[in-house]
């Protein structure tokens, strides 16, 4: 996941995101796709504390330049997209597991990204709550043609994803 979200660059082989060579990209370089191509989510959620769930997702617009108004506006739909426009006052200590992966899966969603990346987005989450957020990234892949990579050991993603991949000690099997 690191080698292909741009956080590595690999010892062996190549990495195309639409037609470039990331192996030769500066690091400012990789960080602007990043930015601009790729979104991610974090079984741990990685949402900053003290932030709101509307400005936790603001954050990562701002961050990629845009107005302090339009990222608010950007924010409150991702949120509701996700089912939280009654939350986006709450900060994370006040949110459920599950709200707090709705709010990641929006901040990963902020800039309208090509590529989501999600590293075990069940894995914290009770059955229930998993299954409505893979329905979600689903429902997202789906009707935003959203490319979704999910690395996860939870099974129950493999009966709804469109294709699978399975690796074992470091190789792919299946």
């Amino acid at each position: 996941l690191d080698i292909m979200g741009c956080l590595l660059k690999p010892t062996t082989g190549h990495v195309f995101i639409d037609g470039i060579e990331t192996n030769r990209l500066s690091d400012r370089e990789l960080a602007r796709i990043r930015g601009k191509k790729m979104g991610f989510v974090f079984q741990q959620y990685n949402l900053i504390p003290s932030l709101t769930a509307l400005e936790n997702v603001e954050i990562a617009l701002r961050i990629n330049g845009w107005s302090k108004q339009e990222a608010k506006r950007r924010s409150h739909e991702l949120l509701e997209t996700v089912g939280l426009k009654r939350r986006i006052n709450h900060k994370p200590s006040q949110l459920s597991g599950g709200e707090q992966q709705r709010v990641a899966i929006a901040r990963a969603l902020a800039n309208n990204p090509k590529i989501i990346l999600a590293d075990e987005p069940t894995g914290n989450l009770d059955t229930k709550t998993g299954f409505m957020i893979l329905k979600l990234l689903k429902d997202l892949n789906k009707n935003n043609e959203y490319t979704i990579v999910i690395v996860t050991h939870d099974l129950r993603v493999g009966k709804i994803a469109d294709k699978t991949i399975k690796i074992m000690d470091g190789r792919i099997v299946k």
